[in-house]
């Protein structure tokens, strides 16, 4: 490794078979200027507690059931691959990215989530209550069935969110412009939508008692209509 400041030196690893292994001490301390790129490696159920992997990349990796509580993953890339009910409580990912990976019933309790973008990802049953910071992004995601309780995505573009039957209490959706999305059947008690245009949004059969949660929302003339329909009112041009 060359000792030139500012020089930063990758170690890649493929094809690696971590698979149960306790790694808490393989990847404790941080080497300035290193940068760890793991490729088509098994982490199936291994731990990670406090593993320090700040700019890490994994590509198409597998990490089903990892522990990574407490680890240090800022300004890692993640693309492809499968975390599954990988545990990412308290850690930092400030700044990570995440393009088409599946993170279905993922935990983020704790975490660290500023700037952080998710784009094209299976997030099925993700578990995001109580995750920290702002910025975080998501585009194309599937996130049914979601607990997006008190995230604030204020002032974003979401594009091809699916939401449905996900807990949305307390998030933030002010001034947000939503498009090719659905929030069938989602929990919305005490969710912000002022500002927020929701024109190219699937409310679904909206019950009348969860109206007024969209306060301050732009509808269309056709998401209204439904909504008065099922008061029985007829609505005509």
């Amino acid at each position: 490794m060359n000792g030139n400041s500012g020089e930063v030196t990758a170690v890649e690893v493929v094809s690696e078979d971590y698979r149960d292994a306790d790694l808490r001490g393989a990847f404790a301390d941080e080497v300035p200027g290193r940068v760890r790129i793991f490729r088509e490696c098994d982490f199936t159920d291994a731990d990670l507690t406090r593993a320090v992997l700040t700019g890490a990349t994994f590509d198409a990796c597998v990490l089903d059931g990892a522990c990574l509580v407490s680890a240090r993953l800022d300004e890692s890339q993640w693309t492809r691959g499968s975390a599954s009910g990988t545990s990412f409580l308290s850690a930092d990912l400030t700044e990570a990215v995440f393009t088409d990976a599946d993170l279905a019933n993922t935990r983020w309790s704790g975490a660290l989530l500023a700037g952080t973008s998710f784009t094209a990802c299976r997030m099925v049953g993700a578990q995001m209550e109580g995750s920290r910071g702002i910025g975080v992004s998501f585009a194309r995601c599937n996130l049914m069935l979601a607990d997006l309780s008190g995230v604030s995505l204020r002032g974003r573009r979401l594009d091809g969110l699916r939401l449905d039957d996900a807990v949305l209490s307390g998030a933030d959706f002010r001034d947000t412009t939503w498009s090719e999305s659905r929030l069938l059947g989602a929990t919305l008690r005490g969710a912000e939508f002022d500002g927020a245009d929701l024109r190219d949004v699937d409310l679904g059969e909206l019950p009348i008692t969860d109206v007024h949660r969209l306060a301050g929302a732009i509808i269309s003339t056709s998401q209204a209509a439904a909504i008065v329909n099922q008061l029985g009112v007829t609505v005509l041009d």
